[in-house]
């Protein structure tokens, strides 16, 4: 199902009901939902060629896997750019080509960025304690996991929500820049406001997808598959993880 075309006014729609479900307005100040305890859900099994990890105010965790190491694909990218935009030599140019490496996926920004800051990925994981992403001397066969993503992904939005990284994922474009439509896997839980997608260009598929919910909360997934089935696996473990309540009314 092509669901490309969602447009901002999903995003827009769910931005608001997370602000909705995420926060109490009291005496005229925000503050963070107080959630009741429930006992622990019976979460499904799934095919193990997926790995996923959530992480929110009221749960972290994931799949038996979720920390296992996988292909980076384009997840890398964003290491590769948070290493530029932050430590980098500040110039336009770097700024550039890091939008179009996250709103686009474009292969030929992030290597220019890479081939300019090669210890890029492995600083990004020994700052935010990325225990299963190591850099490879082609950016391309780097490695991660969903795990790894998922805390990275944490750190940006509690620490550095003003991150630009933060908001290109919340534009990215629907087609990247090879041809590919970017609306697979994780985007298409609710109240994902922004994601980064991976796919593999050469042997079998592999296919990735990190999302943001606005600062409520994040989550992650690599398949050794194709995005249909890695669309199919994150629908069918996803809403009975209590991250959020997953089935309030969403306007798309």
């Amino acid at each position: 199902m092509d669901i490309s075309n969602r447009g901002r006014s999903r995003k827009v729609s769910a931005a608001c009901r997370l602000a909705a479900v995420g926060m109490l307005v009291v005496g005229g100040g925000a503050v963070a939902a107080v959630v009741p305890a429930a006992a622990d859900p019976v979460l499904p099994t799934i095919n193990p060629r997926t790995s996923i990890a959530v992480n929110s105010p009221i749960y972290n965790g994931g799949t038996a896997n979720a920390g296992e190491t996988r292909p980076g694909l384009s997840i890398v990218k964003l290491y590769i750019v948070d290493y530029a935009l932050r430590h980098g030599d500040g110039s336009d140019s770097d700024r550039a080509l890091s939008e179009r490496a996250v709103r686009a996926s474009d292969d030929a920004a992030a290597a220019q960025l890479y081939a300019k800051y090669p210890d890029s990925i492995n600083a990004t994981a020994r700052e935010y304690g990325l225990s299963s992403t190591d850099g490879h001397a082609d950016w391309g066969y780097s490695t991660t996991s969903a795990a790894d993503a998922a805390s990275f992904l944490r750190a940006k939005q509690l620490r550095d929500p003003s991150s630009p990284i933060l908001h290109w994922m919340e534009t990215a474009e629907p087609v990247a820049a090879d041809g590919t439509r970017q609306n697979w896997g994780t985007d298409n839980l609710p109240f994902v406001t922004g994601t980064k997608w991976g796919w593999s260009d050469e042997g079998p598929s592999v296919v990735a997808s990190a999302s943001v919910g606005g600062s409520l909360f994040n989550v992650a997934a690599v398949t050794y598959g194709t995005a249909g089935e890695q669309t199919g696996d994150v629908m069918a473990y996803l809403p009975t993880v209590p991250a959020v309540p997953w089935d309030a009314p969403l306007s798309r």
